[in-house]
């Protein structure tokens, strides 16, 4: 896919993400590495994302995870900061600190060369809810460093949309109403 067209895909899932959440009434934080702000810029491109999105920590570098989330040193160095570990680090850390419905955090490796010990295009995804929640996933993008960006962005917005999907569902059984109306 070209460029110009992930950002318009990215675009249009911020979009669908941001209505979803709107509509449930719900918020959302967000901790942002190999992005760079990139998912918290596209929400924020969205009409009503005051209303919905938090804030975002952007913590690209290993220090300022560690200043701005209280992420552990020995933790990073242990498992690598493209991993599943720090992705979930970030996001527990970025719910607990907004006080946010759910966060979501991406750590990742945009060089498509990758750095001898990460894959490049390796990026991990986690989302985490105030139940305790928590769900990661890993991807593997390929092209260019930016390319490899807009990619990771729309795979943690879809899987936000998911999450907003589920509780959706989740809604309209717990009030026993017919999930093909849209009474919610």
């Amino acid at each position: 896919m070209l460029e110009c067209d992930l950002e318009l895909t990215a675009q249009k899932t911020a979009e669908e993400v941001m209505e979803k959440l709107k509509s449930l009434s719900l918020t959302l934080a967000l901790s942002e590495s190999c992005t760079a702000g990139l998912v918290s810029g596209l929400l924020a491109n969205t009409k009503g994302a005051s209303g919905v999105l938090w804030g975002s920590y952007v913590c690209y570098m290993q220090e300022a995870k560690i200043k701005m989330l209280g992420l552990d040193n020995d933790e990073l160095t242990a498992y690598g900061l493209v991993s599943r570990e720090t992705a979930v680090s970030m996001a527990k850390s970025a719910l607990q600190k907004s006080g946010a419905d759910f966060s979501a955090a991406i750590t990742g490796l945009a060089e498509p060369e990758g750095d001898g010990r990460v894959r490049g295009g390796t990026v991990w995804a986690a989302i985490a809810v105030q139940n305790g929640e928590i769900s990661a996933r890993e991807f593997h993008f390929t092209g260019s460093r930016n390319a490899v960006r807009i990619s990771a962005a729309i795979a943690v917005l879809e899987m936000l949309g998911q999450l907003c999907q589920d509780i959706y569902v989740k809604t309209i059984y717990d009030k026993g109403l017919d999930i093909n109306k849209k009474n919610i």
